[in-house]
């Protein structure tokens, strides 16, 4: 029986690709022993045993950005930590440990290099994080999300993925899909999100010309976020909810994308062959822009800058391309050309490789 430790966590953008490795080597092999490595802080403390996985806590230990307390007691921390890992590793006789960034990466790292364990890195944004940089020094395999990522020696394995996504077939859901938010499956629909907490410059944007995408013949799928006050005007073919669900249903009803870039966001568009207009969330170190290039650079898709999407910018730009079909498919073809449905399958190979190595 092999063991795998899986360390990452923090955010969603480092549990989800985690979790899909996870079930994919589950899924292969009921015997395979998959324990999950993470702090007591982040999003899989609540996530990872609601999936039925083991949680191994090690201490959250950021990196220090500046002089100062908590930068003097960085390296005794860091080694505090290691030195938690390292406990796991012997306790449950870990084979191999893939970490996917993260607070909890980093010690994992170190820690399988001093006990002669091949670890795997995943990084998920075309910029990569600080753990993910000096693990990759050292790893016995890199995979990233996006062509273009700045570490030597990766390859492109692409996003593990929801299998909900992985498997959706959007013409043959496409009615199902009609019914579940009450719109004419015959008609085209743009389905507009910012992330489970809305995006309050596209919510402004779409205030101002949801009128002008309806007058074009399209239907709209609007996601503003759990915490929005956004006003339903409750207009026939306009769709206004905080939260959906059913996000695979959001996307088989879609034929062309409005959204921020976050990397998976990105990754699951392009993997469904969907034209999107990218408008990257300008907060952070520049990462949405990047994880959007190969998309934009293959031709399918746009950016727009965050300060630039206003109402006046969807009624002269994504108006536009909402009336233009032969625009749209080859947007279409470029999509899947660079969107990869197998990374959960890429990664759980490049394991298999570091284990007989």
């Amino acid at each position: 029986m092999t063991t795998y430790l899986l360390a990452g966590g923090g955010t969603a953008g480092h549990v989800n690709p985690l979790l899909a490795v996870a079930d994919g080597l589950r899924e292969r092999d009921e015997t395979a022993h998959v324990l999950v490595l993470g702090t007591k802080e982040g999003l899989e403390a609540r996530l990872v045993p609601q999936r039925g996985y083991e949680l191994l806590i090690v201490d959250k230990v950021p990196f220090p950005r500046r002089p100062n307390k908590a930068a003097l007691m960085f390296p005794s921390r860091f080694r505090r930590a290691i030195a938690q890992v390292r406990d796991h590793i012997r306790a449950h006789h870990v084979d191999v440990v893939v970490g996917f960034g993260g607070y909890a990466s980093a010690p994992a790292y170190v820690a399988a290099r001093k006990e002669d364990v091949p670890f795997i890195v995943h990084e998920a944004n075309a910029r990569p994080g600080l753990a993910n940089v000096l693990g990759a020094r050292r790893a016995a395999g890199i995979g990233v999300a996006f062509a273009g990522t700045p570490l030597k020696g990766s390859e492109v394995v692409g996003m593990p993925l929801r299998k909900e996504v992985v498997e959706l077939d959007r013409a043959a859901r496409r009615a199902e899909a009609a019914e579940f938010f009450g719109l004419d499956a015959a008609k085209p629909t743009l389905l507009v999100f910012g992330g489970s907490l809305g995006a309050q410059r596209l919510n402004e944007a779409l205030e101002g010309s949801w009128e002008d995408i309806l007058a074009t013949g399209w239907q709209l799928i609007h996601i503003t976020g759990e915490k929005s006050e956004y006003a339903d005007p409750d207009a026939p073919g306009y769709v206004v909810r905080r939260y959906v669900d059913r996000m695979d249903l959001a996307f088989a009803i879609a034929d062309m994308v409005v959204s921020r870039s976050g990397a998976a966001t990105v990754s699951e568009i392009s993997a469904l062959g969907l034209p999107a207009i990218y408008v990257p969330y300008a907060v952070g170190n520049g990462e949405q822009r990047l994880n959007a290039a190969s998309a934009v650079e293959a031709g399918a898709a746009l950016i727009i800058d965050n300060a630039d999407f206003t109402a006046d910018t969807v009624r002269d730009e994504v108006v536009p391309l909402l009336r233009d079909d032969e625009r749209r498919r080859g947007m279409e073809h470029a999509a899947l050309s660079v969107g990869i449905r197998t990374g959960t399958e890429n990664v759980i190979t490049m394991i298999d490789e570091a284990l007989v190595r």
